[in-house]
């Protein structure tokens, strides 16, 4: 089996950077979501905030990535002013149109939430640590942060396979 370099790129984007940042997510929001106290004790909070900082800073470096290489590095591939580019495909063809006119345009822009909201939502672990066991609302706040950069970043992830698939870069 061999690939393009654009492929290549692309399943970096989108299936390796893109699924440790969707696993990230899904540790972080554990987490966070369980950390009270009345779950667990202060030695297991001390425990897990260890793991929270790894995983909230793992998942913000991956989410970063994905979409500074899905913007700078697989992007322009897609827009390359030529007949045979994704883009040119898809708008060529009027029941694929809105592949590009929404899906496209939700990843150009939307999608830059979620690296925004998942680095809000590091800073508030760090900023907080332990007391975020103490402090339900600003634990509430940052488990929404963290489900609308998850939504962010899913319903980007889901267009990207779709208009690949529609109109893939090769």
């Amino acid at each position: 089996m061999s690939m393009t370099s654009h492929e290549f790129w692309t399943v970096v984007h989108g299936l390796i950077l893109g699924s440790i940042y969707l696993l990230a997510f899904a540790g972080g929001f554990a987490g966070l979501w369980s950390l009270r106290k009345e779950f667990v004790t202060e030695a297991g909070i001390v425990e897990r905030m260890k793991r929270m900082y790894w995983g909230v800073w793992t998942m913000v470096v991956a989410v970063w990535l994905t979409v500074i290489v899905g913007t700078y590095v697989v992007y322009p591939w897609y827009r390359a002013p030529i007949p045979e580019s994704p883009r040119s495909m898809l708008l060529a063809n009027p029941s694929k149109s809105a592949w590009h006119s929404f899906g496209m345009e939700w990843k150009e822009h939307v999608a830059w939430l979620a690296p925004i909201l998942a680095t809000a939502v590091a800073y508030i672990v760090v900023r907080y640590g332990r007391e975020l066991a103490d402090k339900p609302q600003i634990r509430k706040a940052a488990l929404v942060l963290f489900v609308l950069a998850f939504a962010a970043a899913t319903v980007a992830g889901l267009f990207g396979a779709f208009i690949n698939k529609a109109a893939p870069i090769v």
